[in-house]
């Protein structure tokens, strides 16, 4: 379902209007976007505020190569290029697209904004949490041409945080809150999902944005990198509790350690990825 915001005057998917605006009805309601830009948003404001990372409207995208990837995954490719008009023109963004044939495209597209979807409401949640003066941002894809390509702000000086196979980087300061994130994501679900694969930049000293999550769910319910219960028991094998964790926060007893922890994302095979009905 779409329709026109009466702000920015773009069709937009419902997805990326407030709940509240939405229920407006068509030619009266508000975007996100135009929503967040009516007041100017300080700091201390945005606990109890969105942590979408600013989306970047555009018209057209320019590539040196269309559609030449620079980082080529088993599921994706990624290209690289700048918003070619528009209020961001000559901005870096980069584009996003599935490698599989379409009718699992079209499925990965679907769970791919599923994930992203809850992954904010999670870090919502944590950053109201106030157990640090940082705060964390989710990177928001927007729907290119309404197809099953994600265009999204290029993130600069990019680093992993940990993946979803317990790998983790507690070294720093904001290894250690991805790793409480992870952690307060499945307290807060009642044991139902684990954000992790964090991944994406340091926006600012007390500001990052994440994008790419995967989550956790014991009946795989977000994809192939969701690696089930089996994930799940096998993050809290490998996480120690840090400054960031609250030492009353719900975790697996006994969990089993069941995959070699990695620095990159691991994917369950695609053949248990169809059995699972999806």
């Amino acid at each position: 379902m779409r329709r026109v915001c009466t702000g920015c005057n773009r069709n937009r998917h419902r997805s990326r209007y407030p709940r509240k605006e939405w229920g407006m009805g068509s030619g009266v309601s508000k975007c996100f976007n135009c929503v967040d830009n009516q007041v100017p948003v300080d700091e201390s404001n945005r606990r109890s505020g969105s942590a979408r990372f600013r989306e970047y409207f555009f018209s057209s995208i320019s590539f040196d190569h269309p559609y030449r990837s620079y980082i080529e995954t088993a599921l994706r490719s990624v290209a690289k290029g700048v918003y070619g008009s528009g209020p961001h023109r000559g901005k870096p963004c980069v584009i996003k697209w599935f490698r599989s044939d379409a009718a699992l495209a079209h499925t990965f597209f679907t769970l791919d904004i599923g994930a992203v979807d809850l992954a904010l409401k999670i870090v919502e949640g944590f950053n109201q949490e106030i157990l640090t003066d940082k705060f964390i941002e989710v990177n928001i894809p927007a729907i290119w041409a309404g197809q099953t390509v994600l265009c999204e702000p290029f993130i600069r000086d990019y680093r992993r945080f940990n993946s979803n196979t317990g790998w983790n980087d507690t070294s720093n300061v904001w290894g250690r809150i991805m790793q409480a994130l992870s952690h307060f994501s499945y307290h807060g679900s009642g044991g139902k999902h684990v954000l992790c694969d964090l991944q994406g930049g340091i926006i600012s000293e007390n500001k990052a944005v994440i994008t790419d999550p995967v989550i956790l769910s014991p009946n795989r319910a977000y994809g192939v990198t969701d690696l089930g219960q089996s994930g799940i028991d096998n993050f809290f094998s490998q996480h120690v509790c840090s400054e960031y964790c609250r030492y009353d926060w719900d975790k697996p007893s006994n969990p089993i350690r069941r995959f070699q922890s990695g620095w990159g994302t691991a994917m369950s095979s695609w053949v248990g990825y169809r059995s699972w009905g999806r």
